[in-house]
């Protein structure tokens, strides 16, 4: 897997690009398939839902490092397969979801650029999805090395 990754901030938004060495059908499944993403993005066991479609909800218990858990829902709100997946993610206090853009453009047949994009509403926001962003895509990194391995 490459770890090239380029970060732009502006205000209270985030861009995140990587390149993986999986070509852009293996990284959606990843992404979109539920056994699979509980194996990377770092959910508890049996906890992850996904109607990937659009209008469709998904749900996740996710494991921080200490063994705590906390749940998380949303829904997607633009889907189209191995290229582009806009995901709302359902935050308290809020009206609308926030918003994360995922992007996949195939390189050649075993690379493809996956590109985050978020707008948050403040800087610690901004701050905190950037971190989690940047941790999901370390972890999907690692589990895409590992399956290409086996």
């Amino acid at each position: 897997m490459s770890t090239e990754q380029t970060t732009a901030s502006h205000g209270f938004a985030y861009t995140l690009t990587r390149t993986l060495d999986a070509p852009a059908a293996t990284v959606w499944r990843a992404w979109t398939d539920a056994e699979q993403y509980a194996q990377w993005a770092g959910a508890a066991a049996g906890s992850v839902e996904m109607d990937v479609r659009p209008g469709g909800a998904w749900r996740a218990t996710m494991v921080t490092p200490d063994g705590g858990q906390f749940p998380l829902t949303g829904s997607y709100l633009e889907v189209a397969e191995n290229r582009r997946l806009v995901t709302g993610m359902n935050i308290p206090g809020r009206s609308e979801p926030a918003a994360m853009v995922m992007e996949l453009d195939e390189q050649d047949d075993q690379h493809t650029q996956i590109v985050l994009h978020q707008t948050c509403d403040t800087a610690e926001e901004r701050d905190m999805a950037e971190q989690g962003s940047t941790m999901l895509l370390d972890s999907l990194s690692t589990f895409l090395t590992a399956r290409a391995r086996d």
